[in-house]
C-alpha cells in the first residue's frame, strides 16, 4: 500500500486518538475497547459472504462518524466512545493494510489482496 495512504490512515487513528482525549474516560477504557470491533470477524465461522458484511461494518468508517455524530447530537457517551473507537480502530487497520471486504474472502480487500 503507498505511504501516503498510510500516512492518511495514520492521522485518522491520531484523530481518533485526540478525540477520546477530549472525552472524561480514563485512558484503559481506549486500549481495552481498541480491538472489539474485530468482533465483526466472527461472521467468517458461518461463511465468506457473512463475515464480509459483519467485518465491513465493524469497520466502516462512515457508520463510525454516523454513531459518533449520534452521540453528540444525544448527549449519549456510550455512543460517542463507540464512534471514536471503530473510527480509530478502522484506521489503524486499513494503515496496517487490512481493508474492508470482498466477498471472495478475508484477504481480499479495498486496498488489495492482503499478503500480497
Amino acid at each position: 500500500m503507498n505511504v501516503v495512504l498510510k500516512l492518511e490512515e495514520l492521522a485518522m487513528l491520531l484523530l481518533g486518538v485526540w478525540a477520546f482525549s477530549i472525552l472524561d474516560y480514563s485512558w484503559w477504557w481506549f486500549v481495552a475497547l481498541f480491538f472489539v470491533p474485530d468482533i465483526g470477524m466472527l461472521g467468517y465461522v458461518v461463511n465468506k459472504q457473512i463475515g464480509a458484511f459483519s467485518y465491513n461494518i465493524f469497520h466502516h468508517k462512515g457508520i463510525a462518524i454516523g454513531i459518533g455524530l449520534l452521540g453528540i447530537l444525544t448527549g449519549n457517551e456510550a455512543l460517542q466512545i463507540a464512534g471514536i473507537i471503530l473510527f480509530a480502530h478502522s484506521g489503524f487497520d486499513r494503515m496496517l493494510g487490512y481493508g474492508l471486504k470482498y466477498e471472495k474472502g478475508f484477504k481480499f480487500t479495498h486496498l488489495g489482496e492482503i499478503g500480497k
